[in-house]
């Protein structure tokens, strides 16, 4: 008699970027945190066809194990499923639903969320690291956005009650703990963002070309070492990764100190650039950085997740008033997977 098909549940939290956006797929620094918002994937292994429904989503998606072609899979939410079947390549298929309390289009990682939620469903084993960098090829291979690894590493690898300093050259990721006294507030600013479409590649390539003359920048010392670059628009692309970088790293030794007001300040440093230097900002996330960071108890401000809409993330004090738009965020742990009735965790 053959066993029974095991049903389980997998969780995964979306992130909020503290600071760090446009650095990641340049081997530069992020820091972000894993939320209490998630995406859970819930159903049966078994059988040859994959089959999802969503409670959020219209239309149910079914394909085979085998799928060659995950960004021609309809709906286009079951995309990222496909691409993480054709990139984890599952013994068995499976049969579920998925919910989410991560909201689409804010710039929360709603899709790495989805993305490694499923490959744990699926049967994913190996560490927190191995499955970031499957779901982030799996992206990859489903959407064609060209995405640095942040998102999936910070949901699989999150830390209660710590950001998560990343190295996205080593891989490595370093815990800071999130000091007492503060509290981070995500507000919805603008239209839905999304990276499809948008001119995520295009600055992608900026970087690549900027890097092609000054070396990995990264590594580079100084913004002064940039005037080599004749092509104004590249060295303001490549002054904000360099910049960003100091200020990733500044800001998590100011977490790990308590200093929460010169945090603050660096995050809205980081706005200014990714306004003016990386052109990703929108009129809308100008002026919710704007009010936030008039607003008393507020230490700063900045759009997350990329830009071209989406959400901004502040830092304050705890008890401040920041507005009933906006909502509260905690870190959490990262991705887990369970059979019904028992389970384990990364």
């Amino acid at each position: 008699m053959s066993e029974p098909a095991s049903v389980v549940r997998a969780t995964a939290p979306g992130r909020v970027n503290l600071i760090g956006d446009h650095t990641d797929y340049t081997g530069g620094f992020v820091l972000p945190m894993a939320i209490d918002r998630s995406v859970v994937v819930e159903g049966r292994r078994g059988g040859r066809v994959v089959r999802l429904r969503s409670r959020s989503e219209s239309g149910e998606a079914a394909f085979p194990l085998t799928v060659e072609n995950p960004g021609a899979i309809f709906p286009p939410w079951a995309r990222y499923a496909a691409g993480v079947a054709k990139t984890v390549t599952p013994r068995v298929g499976f049969d579920g639903e998925i919910r989410s309390t991560v909201p689409v289009g804010a710039g929360l990682s709603s899709s790495a969320a989805l993305s490694v939620a499923v490959a744990l469903a699926f049967g994913f084993e190996g560490t927190a690291l191995e499955l970031a960098q499957a779901c982030q090829t799996a992206e990859h291979v489903a959407t064609g956005v060209p995405c640095g690894i942040m998102d999936q590493l910070a949901s699989a690898a999150g830390v209660a009650g710590h950001s998560l300093l990343i190295d996205c050259a080593a891989l490595s990721v370093s815990p800071v703990p999130m000091p007492e006294g503060v509290d981070v507030w995500v507000l919805r600013a603008g239209g839905p963002r999304r990276l499809v479409g948008s001119p995520y590649a295009e600055r992608r390539a900026q970087c690549e070309a900027a890097s092609a003359v000054v070396g990995p920048l990264r590594d580079v010392a100084s913004v002064s070492a940039l005037d080599v670059l004749d092509d104004a628009l590249l060295r303001r692309r490549a002054r904000h990764v360099v910049t960003e970088n100091d200020r990733v790293l500044a800001c998590a030794d100011a977490l790990r100190r308590g200093d929460i007001v010169s945090a603050g300040a660096l995050m809205t440093e980081s706005h200014v650039s990714l306004r003016d230097d990386f052109d990703v900002s929108t009129d809308a996330l100008d002026a919710a950085v704007a009010r936030l960071t008039s607003t008393p108890g507020v230490l700063g401000a900045r759009l997350t997740g990329a830009g071209f809409g989406g959400s901004v993330v502040a830092l304050a004090e705890s008890g401040a008033r920041v507005g009933e738009d906006a909502w509260r965020v905690v870190a959490v742990g990262g991705a887990t997977v369970e059979e019904i009735g028992g389970g384990s965790s990364l």
